[in-house]
């Protein structure tokens, strides 16, 4: 008799929902509209840093990127310095954050397949890299401003009141769903994440589709960055820093697999709302900040426990 298992992103939804009413009751006023729109503003920016990550991880090989906190802080500072207020420049700067992106992650994913480096080491140096990177850039001084456009897009409700940032979040969702389900790219992508050998011989370019991932990885980061800079207004040179683990986090908790070939950006969505909502039950707990770290850190670590054991649930 097959066993029932429910799809992962149906079970992360429902533990989001479960938060979302539990912090109804233990702190009234906690579930209503208002609140609902700046988590799932809250929860796009994670989310965005995380699609790139959910390449990465599908495509196996023990990898990990962990250089897309730095390349998130460093997509940012390229699109205020170089547009600098100027609506007229945001694009070109855009673009140039985007490529510069693509670049970085395209060196983690040769060091990776030609110079066989360790994903998790290679993209841990470039971190450093990238960070030097930035104080070059920088030289100590945060000079620019942000584009009146990228705020307005980001931050001012456009439709129904939903943020700007949720709607860009959304269109991203169903590119991503196009990408891996519906292209070459996609296909080869959860091919090599099963098993690489297989993959090479049925006459899948390997290294190829794993630069382009990483590339596509470091590429999406800086996107995020952007966005970041959109709803902040400043940049600071730990600005991503804060979204490297989680992450990770997001995708695992969202049922794809650690060991690749197999996941979905759809649970990745719903594991960055799944964190989000936890993080702003714990805020609104007023709980001293140590306490809310401990508790985030142990039921972080439940759920990773339960979805690393529950295979099934993959399947």
């Amino acid at each position: 008799m097959k066993r029932f298992t429910l799809n992962p992103v149906v079970i992360a939804l429902l533990l989001a929902a479960g938060l979302f009413a539990l912090g109804g009751v233990i702190r009234p006023g906690f579930a209503n509209y208002t609140l609902a729109l700046n988590i799932l503003r809250l929860a796009a920016f994670l989310a965005i840093v995380a699609a790139g990550q959910t390449l990465v991880v599908i495509s196996g090989g023990e990898g990990i990127d962990l250089s897309v906190g730095a390349v998130v802080t460093l997509g940012a500072i390229l699109v205020f310095r170089i547009a600098n207020g100027s609506n007229a420049l945001l694009l070109p700067a855009l673009a140039l954050a985007l490529l510069v992106g693509a670049l970085i992650g395209a060196i983690n994913g040769v060091g990776i397949t030609l110079l066989r480096v360790p994903p998790l080491v290679m993209t841990l140096g470039m971190t450093g890299v990238v960070g030097g990177l930035i104080l070059v850039i920088t030289q100590g001084r945060l000079v620019g401003a942000p584009a009146p456009a990228l705020n307005a897009l980001v931050s001012r409700p456009l439709v129904f009141g939903i943020p700007g940032v949720v709607l860009l979040w959304l269109v991203l969702g169903g590119l991503m769903w196009v990408l891996l389900e519906r292209t070459v790219y996609g296909k080869q992508l959860f091919a090599i994440g099963m098993n690489r050998t297989t993959a090479r011989l049925s006459g899948v370019r390997v290294p190829l589709v794993v630069i382009a991932t990483y590339a596509l990885s470091s590429m999406l980061a800086a996107l995020g960055g952007v966005v970041l800079l959109g709803y902040t207004q400043n940049v600071f040179l730990n600005l991503g820093a804060p979204y490297t683990l989680p992450s990770i986090a997001a995708v695992v908790v969202g049922g794809t697999l650690i060991a690749g070939g197999m996941g979905s950006y759809w649970g990745t969505m719903a594991g960055a709302l799944v964190l989000t909502i936890l993080t702003s039950l714990l805020t609104a707990l007023t709980l001293p900040e140590s306490a809310r770290q401990i508790i985030y850190g142990l039921t972080l670590l439940a759920l990773l426990a339960v979805y690393g054991r529950e295979r099934g649930l993959r399947q």
